[in-house]
Formats: C-alpha cells, sequence, structure tokens
C-alpha cells in the first residue's frame, strides 16, 4: 500500500471522529505502524490540516523465547508430554527435552509430576496427574492479541523473570483534525516553472513557504589554482634538497641587474622594446654597487677574467632603465653578488620560482608574464656531474623515475 494511499485512508478516517491513534490506525489498516507514522508526518507538511502530538505507552510483548513457548507449548508442558505412563529415569528425561531444568521445577511447582528417589537405577519422574493445560501458553497468546490488560500484573511479573515476557515502551502519534482540515490531499508546489507562467496555471497553484532559516547547500570554495599547486610542490621539493628560497618580491628591475650584470651586450635585441616591458615612471634607477659597476663594465668594453669583451662603448644610460623583469635570473645575480661581500665563502644553494615579464603577441597559448624555476649552487671543485645529479634527484621527488641524458657540446649555449 502506497503511503499516499494510507495518508488519504488516515484522511478519511479521521472524518469520522474527533481523533485518531497511530497504532489504532496501524492495526485497522492491518499496515506496519512505522509506514503509519511515515503517512502522518507527510500530511504535517500541508498547512494546518492535521494537529498531532507523541505519545509514550508501556506495553508487554513476548520475548524470543516467549515466542517460541507460544508455538510450541511452555517448558513445564514440555516435560510433562515426555514423561510416558510407566515414567522415565531423571537423568534421561535432563538429557532429551530444552529447558529441562526450568520445565521439570515448574511441572513439579504445578503438581504435573512426582519423583521416586527410592527406584533402582536412580531417581525416576512418574506422572502425577492424566492431563494438563497449558495456561501459560495460553496466556501468552492472551498477550500476543493486546490484551495484556487482562492478565494479572502478578503472573505478568512472574513470565518477565522467566524470560517470556518484556515491557516496552510505544511511541504513537495522536493525530486531530487542523484548521483547514479537508479529507483531500493537494501538495503545495515547490517551484514556479516558465510553463506555469506560460500557461497562467500559477494562480490557481498552492506554492510551499519559503524556510529561510533552513540551511542552505554549502557552497564550494577555496581551491588552489592549479598553478599554486605545482609551484608549492615545486617549492617543497627545494626545500627537501637543502636550497634556500630567493625574494623575488621585485617585478620592477634595472637593466644593470637583468642584463649587464648577466653579461648581455647592450645592444642585443632582448633588450629591445619589442621584446620587454620598459617603465615609463620612475624610468631609471640609481645607486648601484660602484666599485662592481665599474668592473661590468670593464668586462663589457675590453674584457678581463678570461674574455675578449665585446669591444664597443658601454653605456650607464642603458644600465640605469627600469623595466619589468625578464628573468628571475635578476634575483641570482643580486644574490651571487651579496655572497661574494662576504668576508669569508660558504657554499650555497639558492631557488626562485616567480613570474617573469616578456612582450610577447597574445594568442590561445602565451601570455606576456609566465613563471620561472631557478637554481643556483655555488661551492667548490663543481662538475656536470653535480648538475646532472640534482636534476635527477629533482624529478624523483617530483615522481618522475627518468633516466637523464645530457649532450654536452662546444656550440650549446649552457649556464650552470
Amino acid at each position: 500500500m502506497a503511503a499516499m494511499n494510507i495518508a488519504e485512508q488516515i484522511l478519511l478516517l479521521l472524518a469520522g471522529s474527533d481523533a485518531v491513534d497511530s497504532l489504532n490506525v496501524a492495526e485497522i489498516l492491518k499496515s506496519d505502524h512505522q509506514r503509519v507514522v511515515g503517512a502522518i508526518k507527510s500530511l504535517q507538511t500541508l498547512d494546518n490540516v492535521i494537529c498531532c502530538e507523541q505519545r509514550s505507552v508501556k506495553q508487554w510483548e513476548l520475548t524470543d523465547e516467549g515466542k517460541a513457548v507460544l508455538e510450541k507449548g511452555s517448558h513445564e508442558a514440555a516435560v510433562f508430554n515426555a514423561v510416558p505412563v510407566h515414567g522415565i529415569s531423571h537423568a534421561q528425561l535432563m538429557k532429551i527435552v530444552p529447558n529441562a531444568k526450568v520445565g521439570f521445577s515448574k511441572a513439579m511447582q504445578s503438581g504435573w509430576v512426582v519423583i521416586d528417589k527410592t527406584c533402582d537405577g536412580g531417581p525416576k519422574v512418574m506422572r502425577k496427574v492424566a492431563t494438563i493445560e497449558d495456561t501459560v501458553q495460553q496466556t501468552l497468546r492472551i498477550i500476543q492479541d493486546l490484551s495484556a490488560n487482562s492478565v494479572n500484573d502478578k503472573v505478568k511479573t512472574e513470565y518477565k523473570k522467566r524470560n517470556l515476557l518484556q515491557e516496552v515502551v510505544v511511541k504513537s502519534l495522536y493525530v486531530t483534525k487542523g484548521s483547514a482540515f479537508h479529507t483531500s490531499i493537494e501538495k503545495p508546489e515547490t517551484d514556479l516553472t516558465p510553463e506555469m507562467i506560460a500557461s497562467g496555471s500559477w494562480k490557481s497553484k498552492k506554492f510551499k513557504e519559503y524556510n529561510f532559516d533552513a540551511m542552505g547547500v554549502t557552497p564550494s570554495g577555496g581551491h588552489l589554482h592549479p598553478l599554486l599547486k605545482v609551484r608549492t610542490q615545486f617549492r617543497n621539493i627545494f626545500l627537501e634538497m637543502g636550497f634556500t628560497e630567493m625574494p623575488t618580491n621585485n617585478y620592477v628591475e634595472s637593466s644593470f641587474w637583468n642584463f649587464d650584470a648577466l653579461f648581455q651586450p647592450q645592444q642585443h635585441p632582448a633588450r629591445d622594446a619589442h621584446d620587454t616591458f620598459f617603465v615609463s615612471e620612475p624610468a631609471l634607477s640609481e645607486n648601484f654597487p660602484a666599485a662592481y659597476l665599474e668592473r661590468i663594465k670593464k668586462v663589457h668594453s675590453v674584457g678581463g677574467y678570461g674574455s675578449q669583451g665585446y669591444k664597443y662603448d658601454w653605456k650607464i644610460e642603458e644600465a640605469k632603465k627600469n623595466l619589468l623583469r625578464t628573468h628571475t635570473t635578476a634575483v641570482s645575480a643580486r644574490m651571487l653578488y651579496m655572497v661574494a661581500q662576504e668576508p669569508e665563502f660558504h657554499p650555497r644553494k639558492y631557488f626562485s620560482i616567480d613570474r617573469v615579464f616578456r612582450n610577447e603577441t597574445l594568442d590561445a597559448t602565451h601570455l606576456a608574464e609566465f613563471h620561472q624555476i631557478e637554481g643556483v649552487v655555488a661551492g667548490y671543485n663543481l662538475t656536470l656531474g653535480n648538475l646532472m645529479g640534482i636534476l635527477r634527484e629533482f624529478f624523483r621527488k617530483l615522481g618522475n623515475a627518468i633516466t637523464l641524458d645530457v649532450n654536452v657540446s662546444m656550440s650549446s649555449k649552457t649556464w650552470v
């Protein structure tokens, strides 16, 4: 029977009386009590159709052992029926009858059997009466038929001690008519649809009131951008490998640190406006380390430290121009300069992960900014093997088991 059909029958029953109880309704409709409760709660969602209150009553019901007694008879009746006319030994009786100890005690108490302890071969149990009436089974049947009130309380207490009965609290719903009671069920609409507006049917519809106190669906949020996830993963790998993160918070850099300190000639095409974003305000930088600037100028102009230089007239005006850094290597140049100023050299490992800017033509795969990952290792007796080992370890921690093959030729431009 569908829940809605049950709800309609509840309304019909309530129309013919002042009130109904869910337990009585379940008995009348021969339906499960929980289904009746569910139907009543669905009727509560309708505006003032019914009113109901919860009630609790104590009720006696049979235990599993009590149900077995109801079906097969009491323990004492089983003992009596197991005793033949000529009797049976007490030991054998205890073996063949379930719950024989309790049953024998109650059968003796009821005067149904007697025990003769003078017999050869041990005590013998004999019938004392020809027939019996199993009052325990009869009483349990009365209680099963929901007529426990007709049974003496002393008897119910005794059966409870024998684990044949248990007292339970049964909750039911007491239903009365509401101020808008009617026997037809019209479920209120929850949504105003385009079809209702187009046809005008919304005018005759009844809509469910909004519950402004109800908790809404928690919006999802707080997700990390995929780029930030990758950046965090790379950063943790560098930190695990003993690297120190360089400060990369200066997006605006001077041409001196971005190009000249890295020995990129001032006439290089990458330093043109079509490849680099130059800053108009402030347009120039000052306060460069004077001695270091002179050494940079000398190497560019005439060479030094094994280099023959670029053989051109290096100009401080070009070095002063501000720009949006084109690589984070400008930060590496600053850090290496700072390391060189220390009284005593100590090996260092630096890394940076941050954005850089190029004057690129924007399309589906190119932006004017991107992120660069950079690492710098300063130490004694470093070789290409050290670089290969660092790269292998980095990708191993990243989860890529790769074999790194590095081919080096004299014509390749490699920064180590």
